[in-house]
């Protein structure tokens, strides 16, 4: 139908089940951390195969407990650098903002427009502890390479993986592939986002998956106001409540609720189905759109993105996003890069192709509401602009 209007994002929750893991929650009386939240977490290990996984009520929580703890145990000094991207949303450099460590804003390359590790090397200081990767609109890009410059230079690497739920790339041993794995594996501490539009939608939330076991149980304290034994461990199956606790370090309230990993829990089951669909939906844009007169990021040979988002990059964006509108197609711009800012401003000549190719990104329309005549619509209306 011309006149169905065509949203950019829009979850799709199964609905009925969703109710039943949560009246299970609601029955039994626990809704807080513990509970479901924990069941969530080994099912989230089991999907990724991550040795780690502790569930919080953002991914934003999680990128700033993540820079807070690795500060902390490895006594970096206010002023130290983290290397970044400035193609991201504000939540992934405002986390190394609150712990007075300084972004660096290293360049994206040219077909993922995820972080170029030549650009990263070319950034590195006396004062560089770590490297912050974005998985922009769930592509991998050279997240591997980037891994091994990390090793080469004793460097932690954090992978800011909000658009990557399901993300998975292809290894490579001794010259043959060996296989798919999910991203996470090759980083530090992953961080994933299960807001209320990503692939796997909740109303919100998110999953911290240190490598380190030591770190991953610091998490847990620091999740919960720094005290070193949650209320679900206190209480215990007989109802006696062990109530003396300690508070060894200066935590967050940051960990999540029973209720959202009982949406969680329904939603993962269905996040492979779900990103096969996303993916045959990129397919169709990609076999549809004139590349003569739009250039579409796409992720390298082997890997298998979760397709978040599917941006095109065209040279009057703005006239574009307003003609389809007028057409009732709404898509999105993901994103602004973050040194056209002030509080980013000083990296604003960092950073020069992140800088030309925002000004010319749009993201279109892909969600599992759409039909294949949706996309086909949208396509055609774009070819029909550009």
């Amino acid at each position: 139908m011309e006149n169905k209007k065509i949203q950019v994002l829009r979850p799709v929750y199964r609905i009925e089940e969703c109710l039943a893991e949560i009246r299970q929650t609601l029955e039994c009386g626990w809704t807080g951390s513990g509970g479901k939240c924990l069941t969530f977490e080994e099912a989230w290990k089991i999907y990724t195969g991550l040795p780690h996984a502790h569930f919080l009520n953002s991914a934003t929580a999680g990128l700033h407990l993540a820079i807070n703890i690795l500060k902390s145990y490895y006594d970096w000094k206010d002023g130290d650098e983290i290397i970044t991207t400035s193609l991201t949303f504000i939540s992934t450099n405002h986390a190394i903002l609150y712990e007075h460590l300084t972004p660096i804003f290293a360049d994206v390359d040219h077909n993922a427009l995820c972080l170029d590790p030549v650009s990263i090397e070319q950034k590195i200081t006396p004062k560089t502890r770590a490297v912050l990767f974005v998985g922009l609109g769930g592509r991998i890009g050279k997240l591997q390479q980037v891994s091994d410059l990390c090793k080469r230079y004793g460097l932690k690497l954090i992978l800011d993986g909000a658009h990557m739920a399901g993300s998975r790339y292809m290894t490579v041993k001794d010259g043959f592939t060996a296989g798919m794995k999910h991203v996470g594996c090759e980083s530090d501490v992953a961080v994933f986002s299960f807001q209320s539009v990503k692939n796997l939608p909740t109303a919100d939330g998110g999953m911290i998956c240190f490598r380190d076991a030591e770190l991953d149980a610091r998490a847990r304290k620091m999740s919960w106001l720094g005290i070193d034994k949650d209320t679900y461990t206190r209480s215990q199956q007989d109802g006696t409540y062990r109530w003396r606790y300690d508070v060894p370090y200066l935590g967050f309230k940051y960990h999540g609720n029973s209720i959202i990993a009982a949406i969680g829990l329904v939603q993962l089951k269905y996040l492979g189905e779900d990103n096969s669909r996303r993916r045959m939906i990129a397919a169709r844009y990609g076999a549809i759109l004139n590349r003569e007169k739009l250039w579409i990021p796409e992720d390298f040979w082997g890997h298998e993105p979760s397709h978040h988002i599917f941006q095109i990059v065209v040279e009057n964006r703005d006239e574009v996003l307003v003609e389809l509108n007028k057409r009732g197609i709404y898509p999105g711009v993901h994103y602004v890069d973050n040194t056209n800012y002030p509080m980013y401003r000083y990296g604003y000549d960092e950073s020069r192709f992140s800088q030309i190719v925002s000004a010319k990104l749009l993201t279109l329309p892909l969600h599992l509401e759409m039909t294949d005549e949706d996309v086909i619509r949208v396509a055609e209306t774009v070819n029909g602009i550009v």
